[in-house]
């Protein structure tokens, strides 16, 4: 987590978050200057950012959205004030409609992002200049502090590169707070092939039975929002175990990035959790990221104690085999 200190001053009506990398001031830079970049890291799990304009330069701005899970969209904009190359830039940033013009009546602050070079690598520090105290605090209900944490805790694999962070380490687990897990992967494929892996009725049950020895005998895939989708597996003759299932709503499709559902076990009484995962290519991989939400640490602890984590990786090696043994087009 790069995020090193967080400082609120309320007399100087200021928001100051430092960040340490191991990376060169350049590459830093360059992450948060190209907004392919910046939007794999700038909004929070379960909320990414899609930069719709980027005019960088002074006098210029920059237009974004924060995509919700089920299909809901925050937009701001960012009017860039001043610029150093690979030192500092500042932005006027503010809530806005859909079209950029400023949301009446929300805080305005002025943010400068400066970077400095360590013994280490980069350290960043960014400052948020606020109006009054009243907009202070309208942010920090709005919870940027922990949105800023977990929203930074997804940089190191883009600074990093895909091929590089994820080599050998196959399915990983991260707990971001009580409620809430990520689960990445990398898969030797493009994002349309992995997506199609996915979604495809046909391909689905080649590789996602959980153990060996197990068959999928029920394949409702997602197919649109606001639908459901049911998937049930058994044993094979002669091996342990009792058949199950699991089920849920659609929530969001979109088509090859990002998909919502909700998931609980078929016929039981038991918790439902909201699975978001998103496709991100790079270099020939697919990473999948499962952002997984429970309702509360108790159902998370038990759920992540019945092998989950080991049971993805299980299909998602499955899955490579599949794909490099019959190739999708």
């Amino acid at each position: 987590m790069p995020v090193t200190d967080v400082i609120t001053d309320e007399k100087n009506l200021t928001l100051t978050v430092i960040a340490d990398f191991a990376h060169p001031v350049s590459r830093v830079w360059n992450a948060y200057t190209d907004p392919r970049q910046l939007e794999r890291f700038w909004g929070p799990p379960t909320f990414p950012a899609t930069f719709t304009e980027w005019d960088h330069r002074v006098g210029g701005r920059a237009l974004y959205h924060m995509n919700g899970p089920a299909g809901e969209k925050s937009y701001a904009r960012w009017d860039f004030v001043s610029i150093e190359p690979e030192r500092s830039f500042t932005v006027d940033d503010c809530f806005a409609d859909e079209s950029g013009e400023p949301a009446p009546g929300m805080p305005v602050m002025r943010m400068r992002f400066a970077f400095e070079a360590t013994d280490q690598g980069t350290r960043m520090t960014t400052t948020s200049d606020f109006s009054s105290l009243e907009a202070l605090q309208t942010v920090l209900e709005m919870g940027v502090v922990e949105g800023t944490r977990l929203a930074m805790g997804q940089i190191d694999a883009v600074l990093a590169g895909l091929r590089e962070w994820f080599a050998g380490k196959g399915t990983r687990m991260e707990v971001l707070t009580d409620t809430m897990v990520r689960i990445t992967r990398v898969i030797e494929a493009p994002r349309t092939v992995v997506w199609r892996a996915q979604t495809d009725p046909a391909l689905i049950p080649q590789w996602m039975l959980g153990p060996d020895g197990w068959s999928m005998t029920t394949c409702d895939a997602p197919a649109e929002a606001g639908g459901t989708y049911r998937f049930a597996g058994a044993p094979d003759p002669g091996v342990e175990g009792e058949p199950f299932g699991f089920d849920g709503e659609v929530l969001l499709l979109e088509e090859p990035f990002r998909a919502v559902t909700t998931e609980r076990m078929t016929g039981m009484d038991g918790p439902t959790t909201t699975n978001d995962l998103t496709l991100t290519e790079e270099d020939g991989l697919t990473l999948l990221t499962t952002v997984i939400t429970y309702p509360d640490v108790a159902t998370r602890d038990m759920i992540l104690g019945t092998g989950v984590v080991e049971g993805m990786e299980m299909s998602y090696a499955r899955l490579e085999e599949v794909l490099l043994t019959r190739p999708v087009a």
